[in-house]
């Protein structure tokens, strides 16, 4: 049942976050420990991933202000974040400095050619390109989203040619904040997707950043020598689960059934969220149990501090 706000003017529910308008001005973000993958909701909660994925998402955020205008205000409780409310640009800026993911399925298929992009003959899954590229999908409301050129978003009007330009710059620029976030912590980012949204003529920076759900993160230690070997680069992303699903004969079409999630693999899950979190942010996760109405208690306080 989704709680009701003071000023509350309207709700949404994401694949993993609950979403609150209040008034015209301010939204409230709750991250839940549901999962996604191929579009689909899986079954069954990953304990503590709400909290993870808020925390690291409001350290990231608070790092890159000087780069661009983020929509964060406050973070008043482990799984909520209160912020500006945007006009979402429909595009995900997708950042890619591997041929990891589904840029690697997309070449292994035969194709060379990702988003309008040319990518080079002779690649093995994980290579770096020369320069990081990025390959835009549309935000679809419902559904996969999909991917789409450049010249394709401006043409059509998706968004204008200045803004695109302008999140396309932000785009470069928060990708190099993070790969060297990530490298100081002994990780590689190897590809990562921003959101962007605008009030009045200001762009922000919307949603969240450089997580395990929106990032792929290798361990550096070993990278070189498990590229020479052939071998799979150890991760810390949500690519595993894709990678089970796969393995269990799921990647979200019609008539394929998620295969069963277990107490172990829930676990595993989970463990791998929090490695990810002390990993990134330099600090022991420290779990915080909340009921519903001790959060929703927080953010009501927040929200009457708000300016």
């Amino acid at each position: 049942m989704k709680h009701l706000f003071p000023n509350q003017s309207g709700f949404y529910q994401g694949k993993v976050r609950d979403v609150y308008s209040i008034g015209r001005q301010w939204l409230v973000m709750i991250a839940s420990n549901r999962i996604s993958a191929f579009d689909v909701v899986l079954p069954k909660p990953i304990p503590y991933k709400g909290q993870v994925l808020n925390q690291i998402a409001a350290f990231m955020l608070d790092s890159t202000r000087d780069i661009c205008p983020n929509w964060l205000e406050n973070v008043p409780a482990p799984t909520a974040s209160i912020g500006r409310r945007c006009e979402p640009l429909a595009v995900e800026m997708v950042i890619r400095g591997t041929l990891t993911g589904h840029a690697w399925r997309t070449y292994n298929s035969g194709l060379r050619k990702l988003c309008g992009i040319s990518l080079p003959e002779k690649l093995k899954e994980n290579d770096f390109f020369e320069n990081p590229i990025i390959t835009p999908s549309t935000k679809a409301k419902e559904g996969h989203d999909e991917d789409i050129t450049r010249e394709d978003i401006i043409e059509k009007g998706i968004v204008s040619e200045k803004d695109y330009q302008k999140m396309e710059a932000y785009t470069y620029s928060l990708f190099e904040r993070g790969k060297k976030m990530a490298a100081e912590r002994g990780l590689i980012l190897a590809d990562t997707k921003y959101e962007f949204g605008k009030i009045g003529d200001t762009i922000y920076l919307m949603d969240e950043i450089h997580t395990p759900d929106s990032s792929r993160y290798f361990y550096a230690e070993g990278y070189e020598e498990r590229q020479a070997a052939g071998e799979k680069q150890k991760q810390l992303s949500k690519e595993f689960v894709r990678e089970w699903l796969i393995e269990n004969d799921f990647m979200g079409k019609s008539g394929q059934v998620i295969p069963e999630m277990t107490d172990g693999w829930i676990a595993t899950i989970t463990g791998r969220y929090i490695e990810l979190y002390e990993k990134i942010i330099g600090k022991p996760f420290q779990p915080v149990r909340l009921t519903s109405n001790e959060t929703n208690i927080l953010i009501e306080k927040a929200l009457e501090e708000l300016p």
